[in-house]
Parts: structure tokens; C-alpha cells; sequence
């Protein structure tokens, strides 16, 4: 399976640069898995395809602000740091650039020494290892440093740092929004919740290794990356309840569908656990968690594409994407929705 079979044109300009001021009001074609048909809808129509007794699983996790924009101490150069996983309490992961500016023994100032970063070593793939050193609690003065980690194909500055969460997210920790779920509003979930439809949760702490492109041409050759996760004992109870009564198991995007894929057995049992999961979902793979998918529409060749073509068929969701090209739907992150059953 080559990773040019999940190509397809998408002219700029659809492109979403913002988000619409209105959660729900974005588009939403709904696609059948199994014969291809699709309906062009919008958002807030979800209540329409869902039924009472339906399990809508939200990954909850909260983006950090993990964008720093800082200065050498030594020289005044500017740096730039992503921040990508804590290693411990103050030590993390980061991304740099530019990463010749970053090497071992470097301190990089932000806010004027509020924040201090020292580059410690430099690990598998170019990332460094950073140690902070502030003056009160980190994550406040994170918050009032960083900046959102937009995409890079968002070019535009976002006003509001809350339209890049989730109206329910709460474990912070991710690197990039679980976008499927930026079209939720608390009204449209709290009606779901009136007619039936149970709400679960699990958090998957999203990794910018979204992002980054197959570079593979064998797609069955490509490594993902290593995302950490949360499933209680509650949420996993909740997810079982409702399929041992005949519900759906409806993923709200692709992160949670690999946290569900990657805690259920065999049986389709959702166990409640926690950990890293590189798991890889491409065409051939047999779902035993998820029966439905809310999705955003994905980056040519990425990982997402082909974990949605792995539930819907790769041409039925290849055509699906021509059709919202001609519709000109608006695509990837602050873009429109899918909703696959």
C-alpha cells in the first residue's frame, strides 16, 4: 500500500485559517461507510444521526500553551522552543528552532528571565532535552508566555486562545487541539445528554507528531509517534454499558479512536488503563472498539486520512474528499466536519 494512493488536490484557499464564530454552525457531510452515500448537513444536525442509548466518546485533554518565543542569553539570538512532553517536573521535550541556535549548555531567556530554558542534550530525531527554571508555578507562567502551537498551514494570528480547546477539555497536556471536537457547543451537548445519547470521556495528550508527513513510500514501513493516554475506570464502564445495550460506539476524531483501539481486547472490552500508544490504523485493520466517526478533513498522505479510509474505505472517502473540494468545504483544523456511520 503506497502512501501516494491517499493523495488528493485540495486548492488553498479552502484552507480555514479561523474558526467560525459559531461552534456548531460548520458543515457536515455525513458519509455511509458501506455504500458510499453521502448528505451535506451542518454541525448542529449531528442529533439527527445519533440515537438514544449511543456512546459519544470526547478525548478531553487541554493544548498548552507550548509555544515560547525567547532569546540566547549569551548572544540575544532569537529561539524558538515547542513544547512537545515533560520528562519531569521541569525538564521537557522541545522542539526547536532554529535548532543550531540550541545546542547543550545554550539558556534561553523568555518574558525577560521569567522563564529560563537550558538545553541539556540533544535526543533521537533533533529534539532537545530543556530544563525551566521561574519563579512560582509553571503551568501559570506557561500560560501567560506561550502561545497556541497552530498548525503550520494556519498563517493567520488567533485572537481568542479558547477556540483552539474544546468546550470540555480539562487534563492539559497535548501539543495540538483534538479538532473533531472543536464543533461541540455545551447546549448541543447537553441536548445530546437530554435525548439519550451517553457521554464518555478518555484523554489522549495529541503530540505534533499529527503533523509530520508519511515520508515513507510503503505506508506498512511509516513509525508513528508515541502519544500518552487515560482511560478511568468510569469512562471504560460507561463505553461498555452502552454497547452491551445495543448502542454505537461514536469516536469524536482520531484521537480518540486510537486511545479506544488501543484499550480494547479481542472481545471489544474497553479496559480502563493508561499509557503510550503508537498504534497505527491504516486500511486492513479490523476495528474492534468504535462503530461511528466524527472527523475533520485531513492533510493529503497523513496518518489521519488513512485511519478514516481504514473504517469507510479508501475510495469511499477519496471520493467523499472530492466531493467537498467541488462543495468547497472548509478543511483541516478550524475547518468542517464528517461524520462517518
Amino acid at each position: 500500500m503506497k502512501t501516494s494512493d491517499f493523495n488528493y488536490h485540495l486548492p488553498e484557499e479552502l484552507i480555514a485559517q479561523e474558526p467560525l464564530a459559531d461552534r456548531a454552525s460548520s458543515r457536515l457531510m455525513i458519509l455511509d461507510k458501506e455504500t458510499g452515500a453521502i448528505e451535506h448537513r451542518h454541525f448542529r444536525d449531528i442529533k439527527e444521526y445519533l440515537r438514544p442509548g449511543d456512546c459519544l466518546v470526547l478525548n478531553d485533554t487541554r493544548v498548552m500553551p507550548a509555544r515560547l518565543i525567547g532569546a540566547r542569553e549569551d548572544t540575544g539570538t532569537r529561539v524558538e522552543f515547542l513544547l512537545l512532553s515533560r520528562k519531569d517536573m521541569d525538564t521537557w521535550e522541545v522542539l526547536t528552532y532554529p535548532g543550531k541556535k540550541a545546542r547543550p549548555g545554550h539558556r534561553v531567556s523568555f518574558g525577560d528571565g521569567k522563564l529560563v530554558g537550558e538545553v541539556m542534550d540533544v535526543v533521537e530525531g533533533g529534539n532537545r532535552l530543556v530544563k525551566f527554571t521561574y519563579d512560582g508555578v509553571f503551568e501559570a507562567v506557561l500560560d501567560e508566555l506561550g502561545e497556541m502551537p497552530l498548525p503550520p498551514y494556519i498563517t493567520h494570528k488567533l485572537e481568542d486562545k479558547e477556540r483552539y480547546q474544546t468546550v470540555y477539555a480539562k487534563h492539559t497536556g497535548s501539543a495540538a487541539a483534538p479538532t473533531a471536537g472543536l464543533h461541540f457547543t455545551p447546549q448541543l451537548l447537553q441536548e445530546l445528554e437530554e435525548m439519550g445519547v451517553i457521554l464518555a470521556h478518555v484523554t489522549l495528550h495529541v503530540g505534533l507528531g499529527t503533523f509530520r508527513p508519511v515520508k515513507v513510500d510503503d505506508v506498512q514501513n511509516h513509525e508513528m509517534h508515541s502519544e500518552y493516554y487515560v482511560v478511568e475506570e468510569a469512562e471504560a464502564e460507561k463505553i461498555n454499558e452502552a454497547r452491551r445495550k445495543g448502542g454505537r460506539i461514536v469516536s469524536v476524531g482520531t484521537t480518540s479512536t486510537r486511545t479506544l483501539e488501543s484499550v480494547t481486547d479481542e472481545d471489544g472490552v474497553v479496559h480502563a488503563q493508561s499509557g503510550y500508544t503508537k498504534i497505527f490504523i491504516y486500511p486492513g485493520y479490523r476495528f474492534k472498539a468504535i462503530d461511528c466517526l466524527i472527523t475533520n478533513f485531513h492533510l493529503p498522505e497523513s496518518t489521519l486520512i488513512m485511519l478514516v479510509s481504514a473504517l469507510a474505505g479508501k475510495e469511499h472517502v477519496l471520493h467523499a474528499y472530492e466531493v467537498a473540494v467541488e462543495e468547497k468545504y472548509r478543511f483541516f483544523s478550524f475547518g468542517d466536519a464528517m461524520f462517518i456511520q
